[in-house]
C-alpha cells in the first residue's frame, strides 16, 4: 500500500512503514499487508495458520488422551495433567507415582514419543508463522516504496478522517494520483480497502514527506483535525518543496493567517463552509436545489477543470436595481451570472442582460477559481 496520511487523535510517536489491508488482492495491489488480516483471508492450503492450528489441535488431543489414560489407571486429574505437561515438554522432574506396570510404561512411552513429536512440529509452525509475517511486512514495504517512487505530479493527503476520506474519493473519481499519509493503521486499512495508495508515517517529519515524494508532488492537502499539526505539516512541506501547492484545513478562524504565513496557498474552513451552505439552503432554497443536482455538480466539476467556480451570493442593497449586463461589466470579465433566485421563490435561469437584480435575490455566478464574486453581486 502507499499513501500519505496523518491522524492527530492517536498518542505516541509515529513510525513509518506499511499498513494493513484485509484482502490478499488489496495486499498485492498496494504492496503492504496487515499480517493477521492477510493470513485470515489467505486460502487455507496456503495459510501459515494451517500448520499452526494443526499443531495445536494435535497437542490438545495427545495431552487429553494421555491425561485420560492416567486417570483410567487410578491417578487424580490434577496429577495426571501435571505429569503429562512436564513429560511432553521434556522437563524431567521426578515421577509423581511409580511407573512400574506395563500399562503405565506404555502410556508414558506413548506420551513421550507423541508429545515430543508434537512439540517439534508446533515449534516449526510457530517459526514459519512469524517468519512469514515478517517477510510479508518487508516485501510489502518494498513494493509500496517502489510504487511511490514511480509517482510524479501526485497529491499527498495528510489525514484520513471524515474530510480526508471524502477528499480521497473525489481525487480518485477525478483520476488524480495521490497517496494517503496517516499513523493509524485502522484508518489506512480502510483507505486501502477503498483502493487508495497509503503509507504510515508522521506527516510533520520531513524524512517521511521525502519518502512519499514531496519533491515531485504537485499538491499537498493538510486535513488533520488539529490546527497546530496542520501548521507544522505546512512548514515541513514548504521547506522541502517551494513550488508545491499546499491546501490546509483550519478549524479556528485565527489559524488561517498562521497557515498562510507558514506557506499554505489556500486555507479551507469546514465550519465556515458548512454555515454558508446552511444559510444558502435557508435563503435560496430553489437555487440551492438547482446547484445541488447531480447534473449541476457534474457541470461544476467540469468548470473547475477550466479554473472556474460556481457560487451563490445574496444581492446587496448596493447592487439592487442594477442589470445583469451592468454587474458583469463592473466585474471586468471575472464573473458571469447564470441564474437568479427571487425572494418570492421564482428562479430565473439564463437571465437576459437587461434583467434587473433586486435586493435579497440569490445570484448564481461563475467566477475564476480563487476569486470570489463581487460582494452583493
Amino acid at each position: 500500500m502507499a499513501g500519505l496520511f496523518y491522524n492527530s487523535s492517536t498518542n505516541g510517536a509515529w513510525a513509518s512503514g506499511p499498513v494493513g489491508v484485509v484482502t490478499p488482492k488489496a495486499c498485492l495491489r498496494h504492496g503492504g499487508a496487515k499480517p493477521l488480516a492477510f493470513f485470515l483471508m489467505t486460502p487455507w492450503r496456503e495459510s501459515p495458520f494451517r500448520n499452526l492450528i494443526a499443531g495445536l489441535v494435535y497437542m490438545a488431543v495427545v495431552s487429553g488422551l494421555a491425561t485420560c489414560a492416567y486417570v483410567h489407571v487410578g491417578w487424580s486429574w490434577g496429577d495426571a495433567f501435571y505429569f503429562v505437561v512436564y513429560t511432553i515438554f521434556t522437563v524431567g522432574y521426578d515421577e509423581l507415582h511409580p511407573i512400574v506396570t506395563p500399562e503405565l510404561r506404555f502410556i508414558t512411552l506413548s506420551t513421550i514419543m507423541l508429545g515430543c513429536t508434537g512439540v517439534i512440529y508446533l515449534t516449526g509452525a510457530l517459526v514459519q508463522f512469524f517468519t512469514y509475517m515478517q517477510l510479508q511486512q518487508l516485501l510489502g514495504s518494498r513494493r509500496m516504496k517502489s510504487k511511490i517512487n514511480t509517482l510524479s505530479g501526485h497529491v499527498i493527503v495528510c489525514g484520513y478522517g471524515r474530510i480526508g476520506s471524502m477528499l480521497a474519493d473525489e481525487l480518485k473519481a477525478g483520476g488524480v494520483d495521490f497517496v494517503i499519509l496517516d499513523r493509524e493503521e485502522s484508518k489506512l486499512a480502510e483507505a486501502a480497502e477503498r483502493g487508495h495508495l497509503t503509507w504510515a508515517g508522521d506527516a510533520t517529519d520531513e524524512a517521511v514527506l521525502e519518502l512519499v515524494g514531496v519533491h515531485k508532488a504537485r499538491a499537498l492537502a493538510c486535513v488533520v483535525p488539529n490546527d497546530a499539526v496542520n501548521v507544522f505539516i505546512t512548514l515541513s512541506a514548504r521547506s522541502l518543496n517551494k513550488d508545491i501547492d499546499i491546501i490546509a484545513r483550519g478549524e479556528a478562524t485565527s489559524t488561517k493567517s498562521k497557515l498562510l504565513r507558514a506557506g499554505a496557498n489556500a486555507v479551507v474552513e469546514p465550519t465556515h463552509i458548512g454555515a454558508e451552505r446552511i444559510a444558502q439552503h435557508i435563503l435560496f432554497p430553489q437555487t440551492q436545489k438547482l446547484t445541488d443536482s447531480s447534473r449541476m455538480r457534474t457541470v461544476a466539476a467540469g468548470l473547475h477543470g477550466f479554473g472556474l467556480e460556481m457560487e451563490i451570493t445574496a444581492a446587496s442593497a448596493e447592487n439592487a436595481g442594477k442589470s445583469i449586463g451592468q454587474l458583469e461589466h463592473e466585474a471586468d470579465g471575472t464573473m458571469f451570472i447564470v441564474a437568479i433566485n427571487r425572494k418570492g421563490g421564482e428562479t430565473v435561469t439564463r437571465p437576459a442582460p437587461d434583467v434587473l437584480v433586486e435586493a435579497g435575490d440569490g445570484v448564481v455566478t461563475i467566477t475564476r477559481a480563487g476569486r470570489s464574486a463581487p460582494r452583493g453581486a
